[in-house]
Formats: C-alpha cells, structure tokens, sequence
C-alpha cells in the first residue's frame, strides 16, 4: 500500500509517496482502507518538529480519518469488517491504509460522506472542547472568533450559534469573511483593513466579547484581549501565525478576565469519556444541520505536500481533505 512518509524534519515538499507493507489488526485494533483524510494546521508543523506532540522518524503524518473496516484484531467487538468508519489516529492517516486502537473509531452515521467523516475530529472536537467546555460560552453571550475562515474557526462559529451566542467573525479578507457569514456568523470583521480593537469595541458597544477564540496569536492577540469583556474567557488555541505572543498580565487583573488553556490531544487521552460525549453531541448538531464541515479542496495522496503548502500559507478556507484511494 500507498503512503506518505516523513523522512527528516522539514517543509512539505520533503515529503515522499512510499510503498509500505499493508496493515494488519493487531489484538485490539482496527484496520482501515482510509478514503478520506482530514489535513490540518498541526501537521503542518508535526513535519518540521515544531509541534507539542513529536513522533519518530520516519512516520506517516495525517490524524484523522474515515474509511472502510479491513479486518479487526482480537478482542474488537465494537466494528466489524466492512463497516464505514471514523477515527482519529494521531498519525498515519496520509495513507491507503492504517491500523487503529478500537476506542478510537466510531461507525459513520447514515448518510454522510467520507469527506465530510473525516472533517469532524479534530476541529469541531477542538472547538467544542474550548467553547463548551474550557469556556463554557452561555447563550446571549457574545463570542469573537480570530482566523474565523480556517476549520477550526468555522467550528467555532457554528458551535458558538448551536450554543445561542452571537458570534464575531475576524479574518483577513472579505472572500474568507463571506465564508464565516454562511456558516451563520453575525457580525464580520476585516483586521487587515479595520482597526480590530475598534471594529470590536463597536460591534459589542463598548463591552467587549465574553469569549475570544484564538487559532491564530501572533500581533492580534493583544488588541483582541484589550478589548475582551469583565469575567472574559481567552482561548488559546494555537498560533497559525507563527508567533507565540506575550501578554501583559496585568490585562486579565484588570479585566477580571481569564487565560484559558485548549489543548483538545491530551484532553482526549486524559478524558476519554467526556471526548465521547462532545462527538455524540456533534454528531446530533450535524444530523440536524447546525454544523456543517466546509470542505474547499480534495487532494490525491502523491499531491499532499501540495495541500500542506496550501494550509501552510493560509490559502485553505475551511477543511482539505486527502483521498488516498484516488
């Protein structure tokens, strides 16, 4: 079988199509024909060893995914062979095949796409996790979303509307801020043509947001957090920018105002029971049309180094998806 390898550390282009031996479900495992992969910003950086989670070299990247059940190891009671599936892998997902812990696969409901299962995990599980749990975001409250066009941003603003809040949606152009606005955003902030810390002292008359989502750091995360609401929840995510920014923390003292912590991989491994519950919710929301994944690319497995240079250079609008099989 097919599948992409990581080598050496380094930018996407380094990456080779290999021919590996095909899987086989080990005790407790499950193995996949892999239809779909969902890309990411952190394999982005996983690929160069500038993430928090390092894996081996070499390795196959990809961490989510949806195929078609192989085979299944001793001991695997809750998928059988043939079943359409999801699961969430942590690496190997950029591949014609992979062999996965049964705790991390769940069968595909009726009627959804690959494209769409593989779509699902990390970034509506990341959103969720910051929203309704670290943030625990109230209807009638007012969320801003930074990097809203991206695929954890569009999450957030679909989870923060299934939540009954009113959502903020900043992004760097109005073709991506159109995107927000589809995927049921309220108000819509350009900070590269508008001063964010006014565009959103005016959109909330003077209060500020009680909950920011930040995928993005960099030179926006301080003017966002000076303009944050009293008893605020600040959500760090990540930093697409490339910029871990510094705070000044007199800023929450003055605000009352909280640095929150999202790191939705190890709230997985640590809380695997609450992570079951969130998808579960999920799944509903998308049954019943409050979330939809906006999938803006599909990529051949020999074109992945393509797809990460995309999502490397903030071209991507919503999810890419990697199709091995084609």
């Amino acid at each position: 079988m097919k599948a992409i390898v990581c080598k050496a550390w380094g930018l996407p282009d380094t990456l080779v199509v290999d021919e590996l031996p095909e899987v086989v479900a080990g005790p407790g495992q499950v193995a996949i024909d892999v239809q779909a992969a969902g890309v990411n910003f952190p394999d982005v950086l996983i690929i160069q060893n500038k993430y928090q989670f390092k894996p081996e070299l070499p390795f196959t990247p990809g961490s989510e995914l949806a195929g078609v059940v192989r085979a299944v190891g001793e001991g695997v009671s809750n998928v059988k062979a043939g079943d359409k599936v999801i699961a969430f892998a942590g690496q190997g997902a950029f591949a014609q095949q992979i062999a996965v812990p049964a705790a991390t696969v769940m069968p595909i409901p009726p009627g959804m796409d690959f494209d769409t299962a593989a779509s699902i995990t990390l970034t509506y599980g990341t959103s969720h996790h910051a929203i309704a749990d670290r943030a625990q975001l109230k209807a009638g409250e007012t969320m801003l979303v930074l990097g809203a066009a991206g695929g954890v941003g569009l999450a957030a603003i679909e989870i923060g509307k299934a939540l009954g809040a009113r959502v903020i949606a900043a992004a760097s152009s109005d073709e991506k801020l159109a995107v927000c606005k589809q995927h049921g955003a309220d108000v819509l902030i350009n900070y590269t043509t508008q001063d964010l810390r006014e565009a959103v002292k005016a959109a909330t008359d003077g209060k500020g947001p009680d909950v920011i989502y930040d995928p993005v750091g960099g030179s926006y995360a301080e003017p966002a957090f000076r303009s944050i609401a009293w008893r605020g929840r600040y959500l760090v995510i990540g930093f697409a920018n490339g910029e871990i920014p510094k705070l000044p923390l007199n800023l929450t003292l003055l605000k009352g105002a909280s640095l929150v912590g999202v790191f939705w991989g190890e709230f997985v491994r640590r809380e695997p029971k609450a992570n079951l519950a969130a998808m579960r919710e999920l799944m509903g929301w998308l049954a019943e049309g409050k979330i939809k994944p906006h999938i803006s690319g599909r990529y051949k497995l020999a074109d992945t180094p393509a797809a990460l240079n995309d999502m490397a250079a903030r071209k991507v609008t919503g999810k890419i998806v990697i199709r091995p099989q084609d």
